[in-house]
């Protein structure tokens, strides 16, 4: 059998999964059969030009016409995209895949684990937080599972970006509220909020998250628009997000936890990093070094940096002899590897949309903390 896939948005993230497609027959004998049937986009010459690069059979302007005569469907849109395609797939009895954050608001992230569970548990929905898909990820939590860390004290982590630094730099959908939700908490915060759960959010690590107290500050109140004319005084548009976060955090367990994220980190471009200090141990990992992990453990004086790359570390084995390193690119592919292979058999896939909702509470939390100047519970 062949899965139809069904693709809408062909920018940053269409490229990306367009690309994880193209590779799984030739690194993933195993994986389901795929084809990139239909790209879903507006602009009609662009949407031509896309569909012709990423490879995929046809085109369409109308998501409602795909949504139910695909095999899955990928909503890779801006946020404000991801409610309605999603759940009307849900409703048609379509495996849905979907950007992070799973929604602008808490009450949309709701709306659309409630279509999961409508459709029931043959319909997988997955949230794309690619990061759990980083061998030396993977690595991390088998090392956390298996207790090497003992008890869990404290865990951070620290997104930051830079290329919003320039207060001229065009305004996007990305600065809006309606369109985002949010900003650096919604775009970065997600990803560390969901890799700390995968990491320590199991009852005999640290647990959930119970309560937060959050900052969110924002730099430049407008920006320029990108379309204005050359000869005309530049127009701008309100920012109405946060360009910047912090957050602390409290574990069921009593652990300790920060959270950082900003678009305003002069110097540092995708730096996500994320620790964890145990009773017996620490590791830390960052994503601009993400063939390794640093780990400490029990007696040792300082920390070990192993390069996750050997035969036996997962995915490694699909790529390239040891020690030959992967990129960012390749986590898109393990993704889409563990979510076809769960749209072929019926059967669940993580992180699912349930996970992306539990993300979601937890920036709803954030930005209730520094509405209210506040700790809050969740």
């Amino acid at each position: 059998m062949t899965l139809e896939v069904g693709v809408l948005g062909y920018r940053f993230m269409g490229k990306a999964h367009a690309n994880a497609l193209a590779r799984l027959p030739m690194f993933f004998p195993d994986a389901p059969a795929v084809e990139r049937s239909v790209l879903v986009g507006r602009d009609e010459a662009a949407l031509e030009d896309a569909a012709d690069r990423l490879g995929f059979e046809s085109i369409a302007t109308d998501w409602e016409a795909v949504v139910g005569e695909v095999d899955a469907f990928y909503n890779l849109g801006p946020n404000h995209v991801h409610p309605e395609p999603s759940i009307a797939a849900l409703e048609a009895g379509t495996p849905v895949f979907c950007e992070k954050p799973l929604a602008p608001t808490l009450e949309e992230a709701t709306a659309m684990a409630e279509a999961v569970r409508d459709a029931g548990d043959d319909v997988p929905a997955g949230c794309a937080f690619n990061y759990r898909f980083v061998p030396a990820i993977c690595y991390a939590k088998e090392l956390l599972e298996a207790g090497e860390l003992g008890e869990i004290h404290h865990v951070r982590g620290r997104y930051l970006q830079d290329w919003l630094v320039d207060p001229e730099a065009p305004w996007s959908w990305r600065n809006d509220a309606e369109l985002a939700g949010s900003g650096a908490l919604g775009d970065l915060g997600s990803h560390s909020v969901d890799l700390l759960r995968f990491l320590v959010g199991s009852d005999d690590l640290a647990g959930e998250i119970e309560r937060v107290s959050g900052h969110l500050q924002t730099f430049v109140d407008e920006r320029p628009i990108e379309e204005t004319a050359a000869d005309d005084e530049p127009e701008t548009r309100p920012v109405t997000v946060d360009d910047a976060y912090t957050a602390q955090l409290e574990f069921e367990n009593g652990a300790m936890g920060t959270l950082e994220g900003s678009r305003f980190a002069t110097g540092h471009k995708n730096d996500h990093t994320v620790e964890v200090h145990g009773s017996e141990g620490s590791l830390r990992f960052s994503l601009e070094r993400l063939n390794e992990l640093e780990v400490l453990r029990d007696g040792n004086r300082g920390y070990e940096t192993v390069l996750v790359t050997d035969a036996d570390d997962p995915y490694v084995d699909h790529w390239w002899p040891p020690g030959h390193v992967l990129g960012w690119e390749h986590t898109f592919v393990h993704e889409n590897y563990e979510f076809l292979c769960a749209v072929e058999t019926g059967t669940s896939f993580a992180p699912s949309f349930a996970d992306g909702l539990a993300a979601q509470r937890v920036l709803a939390a954030i930005e209730e903390s520094d509405d209210r100047g506040e700790w809050v519970a969740l």
